[in-house]
Formats: structure tokens, C-alpha cells, sequence
């Protein structure tokens, strides 16, 4: 069965930039502060914040399985490893991380060439003009089926390593500890 998709209308973009400019700004000032606070525990919440802002945009992209991937595996998956390998180390929590200013030039310099050279690609680039329809098939239907018919078995027995790889490591993060 496909529908027909209907015309998007000037509030639904309207309301589209503004979904787009809150993630983007979201993402940026987060991703900012990750690598400008020098306490890491708020490093790393930071960065939280900045991997919920990219899968905002991966949403806003129709990107629905991107999206939900980004949240399960680095949001709920590695970032949770990263804070829990933080707080279960004895003594980090209250480590200032060390910034030099012999960092700051290189990096400025290198920041601007970047910046200079995505400013020539976006004003020397002629971009198309259409009238943008939402998608209406998405792939986490046909993913989905696949998960849980013919790939059933791997997709649990790699949960169950997963889980077991993350009761290893705490239970050697605490023996470390003690």
C-alpha cells in the first residue's frame, strides 16, 4: 500500500528550522564544552548531550534507524561504559584535565582552514532548489523483520556477550578498586 505523500507546508518547514537550528545548537555549544571543561565527569555529559543532539538530527533527516542506532549503541552503550570506567576508578573524579596553550595556536589555525574551506564549498556550490516531500518508507520495518526472524539467534548471542563483557569489566574495575 504506498500513499500519497502530501505537500509540505511553510509552518511545517517553519517548524522543521527550528528543530533543525535547536539540534544543531545543541550539538555544537555541547561538543564545545566537551572539549573545553576540564573536569572529565562533565566532559563526559557533555558529551551525552552532544550524541542526543546528533541523533535529533538524524531524525530531522528521516534517518529513523541511524537515529536509533546513534542513542543504543553510543549513548546507551559505549558512553555508559565511558562513565562508568570514569566513576569506578578511584581518584578521577576530581582529576583536572591539563590544557597547555601550546595546544591553542595549532588548533585555532587548523579550525579556520577548515572553516575557510567549508565556506568556499558552500557558496561556490549550486545547490538544488526542490519542493522536499517526506519519506514515507523507512528501513527500521524491514530491519526489524529480519531481527527478529532470520537473524534471531546472532542478534541474542550477541546481547548475551554484550552483557557478559560489561559484568567483566565491572567486576574487574571493583577487584582493581579494593
Amino acid at each position: 500500500m504506498h500513499l500519497k505523500p502530501k505537500p509540505i507546508s511553510k509552518i511545517d518547514m517553519a517548524l522543521y528550522d527550528i528543530f533543525f537550528y535547536l539540534f544543531a545548537a545543541v550539538t555544537l555549544l555541547s561538543a564545545l564544552a566537551v572539549v573545553s571543561t576540564r573536569n572529565i565527569v562533565y566532559s563526559g555529559f557533555y558529551l551525552l548531550l552532544t550524541l542526543f543532539g546528533v541523533a535529533g538530527l538524524y531524525v530531522l533527516l528521516a534517518a529513523d534507524f541511524i537515529a536509533v542506532v546513534q542513542i543504543i549503541v553510543y549513548v546507551g552503550g559505549i558512553l555508559i561504559l565511558v562513565l562508568f570506567g570514569i566513576m569506578l576508578t578511584s581518584k578521577i573524579t576530581n582529576v583536572q584535565i591539563k590544557t597547555g596553550t601550546i595546544q591553542i595556536v595549532p588548533a585555532v589555525i587548523g579550525v579556520g582552514l577548515l572553516a575557510g574551506i567549508l565556506a568556499n564549498i558552500l557558496l561556490n556550490t549550486a545547490w538544488k532548489s526542490t519542493n522536499a516531500e517526506l519519506p514515507l518508507n523507512t528501513t527500521a520495518y524491514e530491519l526489524g523483520k529480519y531481527l527478529v526472524t532470520d537473524y534471531v539467534l546472532i542478534f541474542e548471542l550477541l546481547g548475551i556477550l554484550l552483557l557478559v563483557a560489561l559484568i567483566g569489566a565491572a567486576s574487574i574495575a571493583r577487584r582493581e578498586q579494593n
